[in-house]
């Protein structure tokens, strides 16, 4: 059996699955069954496609299965290269853990009918997205993962909140295909070359054109699925509408695909780039990571802070695919691998911590009923399994070392530094820029998740809620610790995902970082040992035996004549939480620097007069800019044309007729001015 078949039964597997699923979903042991049969599946089909990756030649040809459906004339084409296997190892890793979670998790869902049906579809969906090799299969299964993510968006329909973000989310998912259709319509040629292999043959011929519409509708087509700005607009209202494992796979694993389907066009199907597109996707990189970061900074609603970080790392992302493009234009191939090797490894780490803290944050929402951080706090107390996975979460995507967020930031930092050598001052100048925006939204970042774990999980419990919360299950803490590990050892050992990332650079780029297995001591070395390297296993060993040095110092020299009291509180008998530092007043400095221009943000204060007992008020009313300059016009746009437009429902036969004939004179006389 080959791999590529293999891959292809595991996905009929999960299909077969979400059919029993619903046949079975009302049943006492449904939870178990389904989520534990995806485990299964989900971890043969990761270990598939990493043994594919782990043999990948960059010269083999990747094995490929003509299936006879879809189009008569076409078929529909399967193919395993090693980018196709490293993105299946992403979604496999992702879906096997989702599974195990919700082993535990799926039982406190409120309606699991209506998510167990869905939740292996929507893995088999990814699979085949990644698998497919003609535009046909590829929109079909684009299309077909789109809809399982929906339904399970809006499993709590009877929620306002999840109708209205089902809705936003499949209208986007909807113009988003269109838009693809468009673009593959534009590889196909006149010919009608929808198979990937036509296209790839031809990416040299297409014009410069042709090249900019294609690369312009890609960041709008997969951008929208990605969440680039200013399409990001349905990440914030569908990851918390989502159940907590559904948002991890949303938002770690569906936006990596949507990252997948633009290097397969814009890197593999295209052709040679121009200098240019680099400068156009740096852009939408740069703005996409700081106004992600700068939102998410604000947000105190825990799971709408995940997703607007989805944004910023997916802006992080693109940053390193822009800077990729720009250095392969230019012929700067080791430059080019550097760069891309850091997009695809960000890749990884984004898929792994951004599951973990979106568990943890199910976690939390299953043990107090709370999502607002305001309602939260004393955590690490009631919790404290649950708040040791969710803090090494927060320092992985903070980019703090030894954890695996700073070796691909620190990767794209490197790839930034090699910018002098660039020939176009549009790019000298441009990357810097950009390469300071990175470093903003990085520091950003560990601002907001400072204030994430701070706020959430230490000082005293505000409600009966938190004070009274429970550890979670088995399955949910096996989880959450299996993604710790990873982000740990992906960051004190991250040589062995670089060297596996091999292939893939050498099958797009034509180049690959130096064989960092080669390099002593355990190194990573992005372009000499003479430049920069890095090792995160002594950075590690270090901070852990300084801690632990500093643990016995203290331990051992520390003065025994204490006298515990109790903290001081102005004068009351016992601190109140309501003294505390709240996720509002973490964030106001932020919020006064950045407040008019991004956010429009007001403070409104109602101070009561001397003698007055209403106690005062203090109100924070921010604004997204994109949302309400952007949706909202085109919302009311539509709305006032289709109001208008709604009497020709009414019409009379005779006026249907008068109208289809003029409609035919006009498109005659379209016809005789085109010829």
């Amino acid at each position: 059996m080959t791999p590529v078949s293999a891959m292809l039964w595991c996905t009929a597997a999960l299909l077969v699955i979400a059919i029993v699923a619903v046949i079975i979903a009302r049943s006492n042991h449904a939870t178990r069954i389904i989520y534990g049969s995806c485990l299964v599946v989900s971890a043969i089909a990761f270990a598939t496609a990493l043994v594919h990756l782990a043999g990948a030649i960059a010269d083999a040809p990747a094995p490929t299965l003509v299936l006879p459906i879809g189009l008569p004339w076409l078929g529909s084409h399967y193919r395993l290269d090693a980018l196709a296997a490293f993105f299946l190892a992403v979604v496999n890793l992702g879906g096997a853990l989702s599974s195990l979670y919700a082993l535990g998790y799926g039982r406190h869902e409120h309606a699991p009918h209506r998510v167990l049906p869905f939740f292996p579809a929507f893995l088999a969906g990814m699979n085949l997205v990644i698998l497919a090799d003609d535009a046909f299969t590829f929109l079909i299964s684009w299309e077909f993962m789109s809809l399982a993510s929906w339904a399970l968006v809006v499993a709590n329909h009877r929620d306002v909140d999840s109708r209205k973000a089902g809705y936003l989310y499949i209208v986007m998912a909807s113009l988003g295909t269109l838009v693809l259709l468009l673009a593959f319509g534009l590889l196909a040629g006149p010919e009608g070359n929808y198979g990937f292999a036509a296209m790839r043959a031809a990416g040299h011929m297409h014009t410069p054109f042709v090249a900019a519409i294609t690369l312009i509708l890609l960041l709008f087509g997969a951008g929208s699925k990605a969440g680039l700005v200013p399409l990001h607009a349905w990440l914030p209202l569908a990851h918390p509408a989502a159940p907590s494992h559904v948002s991890a796979l949303m938002s770690g694993v569906m936006t990596k695909v949507a990252v997948y389907g633009f290097i397969r066009v814009v890197f593999d199907l295209l052709g040679a780039p121009a200098w240019w597109s680099g400068v156009i996707v740096l852009t939408v990189g740069g703005g996409t990571a700081v106004l992600g970061i700068l939102h998410a900074t604000m947000e105190n609603d825990l799971k709408r802070l995940l997703a607007y970080s989805t944004i910023e790392n997916i802006g992080v992302i693109f940053i390193s695919l822009g800077l990729a493009l720009a250095f392969l234009a230019n012929g700067m191939g080791l430059a080019a691998a550097l760069a891309f090797t850091a997009a695809l490894f960000h890749v990884l780490n984004h898929s792994l911590f951004k599951s973990l803290l979106f568990f943890g944050a199910g976690a939390v929402l299953t043990a107090t009923g709370e999502r607002n951080m305001e309602r939260l706090g004393g955590l690490i107390h009631r919790m404290p399994f649950t708040s040791f996975a969710f803090l090494i979460g927060c320092v992985a995507i903070s980019a703090l070392p030894p954890f695996n967020g700073f070796v691909s930031e620190w990767l794209a930092f490197q790839a930034v530094l090699k910018s002098p050598d660039l020939p176009q001052w549009g790019l000298k100048i441009m990357v810097p820029a950009v390469g300071g925006l990175l470093a903003f939204s990085a520091a950003l970042a560990a601002t907001c998740f400072v204030k994430a774990f701070g706020v959430s999980f230490l000082s005293r419990p505000r409600t009966a809620a938190a004070k009274h919360a429970l550890e979670v299950d088995r399955f949910s803490l096996a989880a959450m610790f299996a993604l710790a590990v990873l982000c740990l050892l992906a960051g004190i050992l991250p040589f062995i995902v670089i060297d596996g990332l091999a292939p893939v650079t050498l099958s797009l780029i034509g180049e690959r970082m130096p064989v960092q297995t080669d390099i002593p001591w355990l190194s990573i070395v992005p372009i000499a040992e003479s430049r920069s390297s890095y090792n995160g296993l002594l950075v590690f060993l270090f901070t852990l035996s300084s801690a632990a040095l500093t643990a016995y110092l203290i331990h051992r020299f520390a003065s025994r004549a204490l006298r515990r009291a109790p903290a001081w509180d102005c004068g009351f008998p016992e601190p109140s939480p309501a003294a505390q530092y709240t996720a509002g007043s973490f964030a106001q400095p932020i919020r006064r620097i950045f407040g008019t221009l991004v956010f429009h943000a007001r403070e409104r204060v109602d101070m009561p007069a001397p003698g007055d007992t209403r106690p005062a008020h203090f109100a924070v009313e921010t604004h997204d800019f994109i949302w309400e300059g952007l949706y909202l016009p085109i919302a009311g746009a539509v709305g006032y044309v289709a109001e208008k437009l709604n009497h020709l429902q009414f019409l009379t036969i005779r006026r249907y007729l008068s109208l289809v004939f003029l409609a035919l004179i006009l498109l005659l006389l379209v016809l005789a001015l085109w010829s």
